[in-house]
């Protein structure tokens, strides 16, 4: 069931600029030309990178179109996007191939029959230096060094490069190129996308609308979801693992997580974040809810009631998963090179604080030492209620 245009601009909402002016283009009856343009860099997308276009889906809804940007070209010259250092170049290959995994992840959400995929170099291919003079005229550099990160790089004496103070404008002329009626994205692109505005202004157009949506917090709570921090939940994450990880949600983000992150009805958050804070209610109940309808979106269904009934199965009643990878062990070896190995830590630092946090079983018996050495044995290796795998001596 489609959300309401209140609800739309309501819930899961940081900021829009202006929604009076939104509201005034959507009264119009026209189809809207929806702009969001993504960083071939950085083609895994987290559930909480998914929360701006789950709000592209809900427009689409309503009728409109959505314009899907490529920064294949500025991906090719590196793209600072709020870093405090400069990116790397990607070569074209990496950018094609790149953004291939990211519209696989995209379409799970969005509709493709009406969403546009445009590449930049569709314009910026055709680029003059007299097209970059012209572009780069129109913005100061008192415009560019109100970009924080841009202020601060240079204010510790960092290198800062023409290229990359260019960058925003060439995003901003995006807008120009596809005719952009609103531009979405999350807090920390809100000053790119306001000098998308800013140009269409300058060169005497309609400017486009903002759409701003918060920060999805990590599962652990912190305000930065991160692969470093070890927690995040993917959208390529098996079913049973994305459930998995929603039951893991610190208690304190439940309710940010069932705003922005759910299609649970606005009544029902209402009442799930009024029992959560008054203690009336165990916050697993709502979690598997959530847990349902995160998997629901990126799979289907069918593939939630599998994930709630095998975290049924493992979780409250203590048996094994039914699929387990299987790691085959054929000499002696260290539990924290074997961690790291079994892909159950990113780095032996990391396998050793899982081993001090007492979470690393071999069939049932707590490993305490960090000097353990595994013997090449038949086994089930586990490490917290989430992660198994079967060891073997054998291929």
């Amino acid at each position: 069931m489609a959300m309401s245009l209140d609800q739309i601009l309501s819930r899961g909402v940081a900021e829009i600029i202006s929604e009076a002016g939104l509201r005034a283009r959507i009264a119009e009856g026209k189809p809207l030309r929806l702009k969001m343009g993504f960083d071939p860099s950085r083609p895994l997308l987290t559930i909480g990178n998914m929360v701006g276009i789950r709000k592209l889906r809900q427009f689409q809804e309503l009728g409109h179109h959505v314009i899907l940007i490529v920064g294949d070209w500025t991906a090719q010259i590196g793209d600072p996007s709020g870093k405090d250092q400069a990116r790397k170049m990607l070569s074209y290959e990496e950018t094609r191939e790149n953004a291939r995994t990211f519209m696989d992840q995209f379409f799970k959400i969005v509709d493709k029959d009406m969403t546009e995929v445009r590449w930049q170099s569709e314009w910026f291919g055709k680029f003059k230096l007299d097209d970059v003079f012209h572009l780069a005229k129109t913005f100061t550099l008192a415009d560019m060094m109100a970009h924080e990160t841009f202020r601060k790089r240079w204010e510790s004496g960092q290198a800062l490069t023409l290229i990359e103070l260019l960058y925003p404008a060439l995003q901003a002329y995006d807008s120009i190129a596809i005719e952009s009626d609103v531009e979405f994205g999350g807090m920390d692109q809100k000053f790119n996308i306001l000098a998308g505005r800013q140009l269409q202004e300058r060169r005497g157009k309609r400017p486009q609308e903002v759409f701003l949506v918060p920060l999805l917090p990590g599962t652990d709570g912190n305000a930065k979801m991160g692969k470093s921090l070890g927690n995040t939940i993917d959208v390529y994450d098996s079913p049973n693992d994305i459930y998995g990880k929603v039951m893991s949600i610190a208690d304190a983000a439940l309710p940010v997580y069932l705003t922005i992150a759910s299609d649970l009805p606005a009544d029902e958050v209402t009442e799930y974040t009024r029992e959560l804070a008054g203690n009336n209610i165990n916050p697993r109940d709502i979690k598997m809810k959530l847990a349902y309808d995160i998997v629901r979106q990126f799979h289907n269904a069918a593939a939630a009631r599998e994930a709630e009934a095998e975290f049924i199965r493992v979780f409250s009643k203590r048996e094994l998963p039914t699929e387990m990878e299987t790691f085959v062990i054929s000499a002696p070896m260290p539990i924290v090179e074997l961690l790291v190995a079994a892909k159950f830590a990113s780095s032996k630092s990391q396998a050793r604080q899982l081993i001090e946090q007492g979470g690393v079983k071999l069939n049932d018996d707590r490993i305490k030492t960090l000097d353990a050495v595994i013997p090449p044995a038949e086994g089930i290796l586990s490490v917290g209620r989430r992660k198994f795998v079967r060891l073997s001596n054998t291929n």
